[in-house]
């Protein structure tokens, strides 16, 4: 049977676009159709650009030749509502800036319309930050492989429009997890790309290397085609560079065989749910069939939880501190509380974290000399009921904090190694389980040319889009 233009992936709606055999305009108004046969149901793009996206498509098909290269040529595209996108309402899922609206897109947003992509709505997000997509300006948004559950945080928006076919590509950002989690819980492919791949916007701190921006997508290939529109180096983030990579979607045709990969269920770290546990046994099994080389010989991540904790609260204080001592009211109880660990961080408690990271980066170089890969979860549980704010247990083991849940992306966070997650594999009650594959800082190419190995062996983004179920 033929596929609908919205059942395709970005990569196949991207050749019609270079063939032209469908217009800017045209694909425009199949993804405004779909968003609206479907989000009523999600809440997943709740700000919609639809009269910006179709003066934008307008203009593209209107001037025969894009100036830059690669391009998107029209794609209907999803933007976190943590970026600015010029013209529409910025709200960080907060009362404070339900009315805002941005005049300038930020950094990573211009590039990526400067390289031909067409943001067709803001998707939603939780209030500032969280693993669970709800906020006082937007409301809920709900997975689509099951609608009672949740679409994970803070990428969440993103991550269930890109399931449902409502958007080919969509952005999201990465501090401890908020691009994996969600990718993990509905189903699609994210990558949390080196720190400096993708240029960030002012509302980052310019040197800090825990929060990034990264391409959302259905397969590994149009991670890839949206990955060669975002790079590039911009004097206003210093930490920013140029990929000597060339084209990432080349890198698909590759021959790179891995030599070894060692696999964890939990890093020696945190608590994983047994039924995780069980679906990702079953994948990495599913790989060894497939020839290749699994080993458990991990890195050491002992301290690093803790010491994440206590940069990501510094950063929280330096970018949100001045906001909550003058809007203290109106910001969530637990986004105060993370501003305060910030706070309230002694001299050692940084010094002390900032020696984890440097010993970590140690294991990692020479876990790197001897594997090309580590493998593991990308959350500890499947899919929650939207209902709960956040998960308190974990296979019997209490969470602290409503960000404890999702603790086995924050290690890999402190790696400043790219991830790229991936659908393994189902729970008996069909929701989908993620893994997060971590390559050597800097190995996005190669990360990516083997990520398209593993989606071929699990065979799950031949399921996507779906639409909205109810059980």
């Amino acid at each position: 049977m033929t596929k609908k233009i919205w059942e395709m992936s970005a990569l196949q709606a991207h050749e019609l676009l270079k063939k032209k055999e469908i217009s800017a305009s045209e694909i425009l108004e199949i993804s405004i159709k779909r968003i609206e046969e479907v989000d009523g149901h999600l809440n997943a793009l709740p700000e919609r650009c639809f009269a910006r996206a179709r003066k934008v498509a307008n203009h593209i098909d209107n001037n025969s030749s894009p100036k830059c290269k690669p391009n998107l040529l029209g794609l209907p595209i999803a933007v976190k509502d943590y970026n600015d996108l010029s013209g529409a309402r910025t709200t960080f899922g907060s009362t404070i800036f339900k009315n805002n609206i941005p005049q300038d897109s930020d950094r990573t947003i211009k590039l990526l319309e400067r390289n031909g992509a067409n943001p067709i709505a803001k998707s939603n997000v939780p209030e500032w930050a969280g693993g669970h997509t709800f906020n006082p300006v937007n409301g809920l948004t709900r997975n689509p492989w099951d609608i009672s559950k949740s679409a994970g945080g803070s990428s969440g928006g993103s991550a269930s429009a890109l399931a449902s076919g409502q958007v080919f590509l969509a952005t999201g950002n990465d501090l401890g997890g908020s691009l994996r989690t969600p990718a993990g819980f509905n189903g699609v492919v994210g990558l949390r790309p080196s720190p400096g791949l993708i240029p960030r916007g002012d509302r980052y701190m310019p040197f800090d290397t825990l929060w990034v921006e990264g391409p959302m997508a259905r397969t590994v290939e149009d991670i890839a085609l949206m990955l060669d529109s975002m790079v590039g180096h911009h004097i206003g983030d210093p930490l920013s560079f140029k990929s000597k990579t060339g084209c990432f979607i080349e890198t698909l045709n590759k021959d790179l065989k891995p030599i070894s990969i060692a696999v964890s269920e939990d890093l020696n770290l945190v608590p994983v749910d047994s039924e995780v546990r069980k679906v990702f046994r079953t994948a990495i099994n599913n790989l060894s069939k497939n020839g290749l080389e699994i080993n458990d010989d991990i890195p050491d991540f002992s301290g690093v939880l803790d010491a994440f904790k206590t940069l990501r609260g510094v950063l929280m204080a330096s970018m949100l501190g001045d906001l909550v001592k003058t809007h203290k009211n109106s910001i969530l109880e637990d986004i105060r509380k993370n501003v305060q660990v910030g706070f309230d961080a002694k001299s050692l408690d940084i010094i002390e974290a900032e020696k984890t990271r440097r010993k970590l980066t140690i294991n990692m170089e020479n876990f790197f000399e001897k594997h090309n890969f580590l493998i593991c979860p990308s959350a500890s549980v499947p899919p929650f009921s939207v209902d709960k704010p956040f998960v308190t247990e974990i296979d019997g083991h209490k969470c602290e904090t409503y960000i404890d849940w999702f603790s086995i992306t924050f290690a890999i966070t402190m790696t400043s190694c790219p991830a790229l997650c991936i659908p393994c594999g189902f729970t008996e009650k069909g929701l989908p389980i993620g893994i997060q594959v971590v390559a050597a800082p800097r190995h996005e190419a190669s990360l990516i040319n083997f990520g398209h190995k593993l989606q071929t062996i699990f065979g799950i983004s031949n399921q996507l889009p779906i639409s909205p179920r109810s059980f």
